[in-house]
């Protein structure tokens, strides 16, 4: 099996996971991956249900311990840290689940990720409202989601689509280097599906941002992919630009699913 590398020489990369592999009990969920990601480049990570994308996704961002392998960042091993130290270090994740505080507003989901992105704690009772910068970067963000007119709404309140704009405006407020979206357009309806799209965008055509985005949907593949990451039971078997991986007979089985042969003419 060949893998089609796009390692770029002249930069170094922001993320690398080395043999990463988690195993639960005799199954092995990822097998020993190894991959590099660099500034400027959106990966999409694909492949069918049951492929451990979400899952390298958890070993990635420290949510689950590997059984062996390493996670590095900037070439720093944070194998052993956990989740917080990793967002600390740069990762930032939204997840295929909302992962919100239900009973708080939609300014202060965001006011609370401002805060802690500039080392402001996460005083939520404190008398803030006097604190202006932390609220209009607050709002900055909540434009950027449309979500700004709903800025008092209880998150627990909000439609499955807003919550997942929500969780992206908070990604967006930790300013991190590396961004991580596992299936951001899940259960949105057509309508809310190009805000979400039109952000990603958004993001990869800063080029200073890793992106690393686990989607099913092949209009979205192809349209944001500057390359293609496949896995198939918990292996990569593919890694290169998206108009190679796509055609290589690899993916064509493992993804997409063989062809059924056309039925015999002789016996139609």
């Amino acid at each position: 099996m060949t893998v089609h590398s796009t390692a770029q020489a002249s930069a170094a990369p922001a993320l690398s996971t080395r043999d990463l592999t988690v195993r639960f009990g005799g199954h092995v969920a990822v097998n020993a991956v190894t991959a590099d990601f660099y500034p400027g480049t959106l990966t999409v990570i694909v492949g069918p249900n049951g492929a451990g994308k979400t899952t390298y996704f958890n070993l990635v961002s420290g949510q689950l311990p590997a059984t062996s392998g390493r996670v590095l960042v900037k070439g720093q091993d944070l194998t052993r840290a956990g989740a917080a130290r990793r967002t600390r270090m740069g990762i930032g994740r939204a997840f295929q689940l909302t992962n919100l505080f239900p009973n708080l507003t939609v300014m202060e989901n965001v006011r609370l990720a401002v805060q802690s992105r500039a080392g402001l704690g996460l005083k939520l009772f404190s008398v803030w409202s006097s604190h202006h910068e932390p609220i209009a970067r607050a709002e900055h963000y909540l434009e950027r989601v449309g979500l700004v007119k709903r800025r008092d709404a209880w998150v627990r309140t909000l439609s499955h689509g807003d919550q997942r704009k929500l969780e992206v405006a908070i990604l967006l407020a930790l300013e991190p280097e590396i961004m991580m979206f596992d299936e951001p357009t899940a259960g949105m309806s057509v309508d809310e599906v190009p805000v979400v799209l039109d952000l990603i965008h958004a993001v990869k055509a800063e080029r200073n941002k890793t992106v690393l985005l686990v989607e099913h949907k092949m209009d979205v593949v192809r349209a944001l992919a500057d390359r293609i990451v496949v896995l198939h039971n918990g292996t990569l078997v593919a890694d290169g630009k998206p108009q190679e991986v796509m055609q290589s007979k690899i993916v064509q089985e493992a993804y997409l699913g063989t062809p059924e042969p056309a039925p015999d003419a002789a016996h139609a």
